[in-house]
Parts: structure tokens; sequence; C-alpha cells
């Protein structure tokens, strides 16, 4: 038996989904909707172009978690960010760095890495060095990041991802060695550490959002856009339940739960 409850989900869904659709369909024909500006994302090329002009490399984290767990979202918006840098390390000849602590993030990384020189025409310029396996254990791969920062003294250090107690370890050692420091997570428990440590922090879902800022893509914006929407929706549904439960009446309340 379908109840009011389980109708009043479905018809949320489907109004969401008609809405993705509209959006995307907008921003396809140049209605882009308007995104903030994000301080973290336009710094990214400033960060770049100092490794470029100090003849340091990038050094570029995408959070240390596989791509088959929880925080794949987080991992996944790293990866999407290492498209853009990886193509402005092309464009520039920058040396680029990237650490990885997951075996199913490796082939990834590198393909992303691969599209990203080839689209700007530098494929004889790839590098395996360019994307390193360095241990899929928490602190080893910390201090592994950490020799590779000591040793290379990168000019920016981009951290995009999940990460957990090693936080503090890499911010720190890359504002040690003078770099520009971009991180980003939305682990609620991390985000003083890269508050306190970092040039610029991307906090929550301005990471998420980064693929679609930095490449303006239609899709993706009109993704964000109906996301908008249905977060103020879930807003209202949320004032609704706290009013009409601190007037005392449950109705809406058991409407929900059925």
């Amino acid at each position: 038996m379908i109840t009011a409850g389980k109708q009043f989900v479905f018809m949320f869904f489907a109004f969401m989904i008609v809405v993705l659709l509209y959006r995307m369909d907008r921003a396809k024909k140049g209605n882009l909707p308007w995104i903030r500006r994000i301080a973290g994302l336009q710094a990214i090329d400033e960060a770049v172009g100092r490794a470029t002009e100090l003849g340091t490399p990038v050094f570029y984290v995408p959070g240390r978690t596989e791509i088959n767990t929880s925080g794949a979202a987080q991992t996944m918006a790293g990866l999407e960010i290492l498209g853009h840098v990886a193509g402005l390390t092309a464009k520039y000849d920058t040396e680029l760095i990237t650490a990885i602590a997951a075996p199913n993030v490796q082939p990834v990384a590198e393909e992303i890495v691969r599209q990203a020189y080839v689209a700007a025409g530098k494929a004889e310029a790839l590098k395996p060095e360019m994307v390193q396996f360095l241990s899929n254990e928490q602190f080893a791969f910390a201090a592994a990041c950490l020799a590779i920062m000591n040793r290379e003294h990168p000019g920016a250090a981009i951290m995009v991802g999940e990460f957990q107690a090693e936080t503090m370890m890499l911010v720190e050692a890359a504002a040690q060695t003078g770099a520009i420091t971009i991180c980003g997570t939305s682990r609620a428990i991390q985000i003083p550490f890269f508050v306190a440590a970092a040039d610029y922090t991307l906090i929550g879902e301005e990471m998420f959002a980064g693929g679609a800022y930095l490449t303006r893509d239609p899709n993706k914006l009109g993704s964000i856009a109906a996301l908008d929407v249905g977060k103020v929706l879930g807003t209202l549904i949320i004032l609704i339940g706290a009013i009409t439960m601190t007037a005392g009446n449950k109705s809406f309340l058991n409407f929900i739960k059925k």
C-alpha cells in the first residue's frame, strides 16, 4: 500500500527531476546560473602561476579515500579539480606531482591528467611520476607527502578531498615550504585545521561546486542550480514541521512519517 508519506516523497523527487532537466536545458541555451565568487577556486590560477614563475612543482592531493567508500563524493570532487589543475600545468609547462593514497584512485587520476595534457596539446610532456601511488596506510602516506614537499619545495600545494587525522601534518608542511596552500574538505571536524593553516579553504559544498565553477559546463551549472532549489524546498519543509510542532500540531509530522 502506498501511503501519503511515500506519495509525498515520490512527488518531491519527481519535481526535482523536472527542475534538474529544466535548469540544465536553460543552461545549455546560454542562461547560465550565477555562482558566487569562491576565493579558493579563483586562487588556483594564481597558485599554479606562482609555481611556474618559481620553477617549482605543483603538489596535488585528491584526498585519501577510495572511490567505493562513503567519502567517494569528496574524492571525485578532488579529481575533478585535478583535471583543471593538470590543464594549467600543461599549459604553463609546470611540473605536477599528484600524491595518491587509494589504489583504485590511481588509474582514474592518471587518466584525468593524461586527458588534460592531450587536450592542451602537450601529450609528449606526460611523465609517469606526475601521478604517484604512495601508500594506503594513513600515516605512511602522510610521511611520504611530507618527504616530497620537503624535497621538492612546491610553489603551490592543493589538497581537495576527504582527509582525516593527517590534515594538519600535510597543510602545515606545505606552509613551511612557502607554498600557496589551497585546501578543501567536507569533513566538518577537519575544516578548522585547514582554515587555521591554509591560505585558502574550500568549505563543504564549495569543493563540490569546483568542477562547475572552473569549467563553466552548462550541465554541471544547471545541476547546481537545481540542487539549490531542492535546498530551499527542504528548508521550507523543516520550517513548516518546526512551526507546526511548536504549535502542538503533529499532523504534518504524521503525514511525513506515514
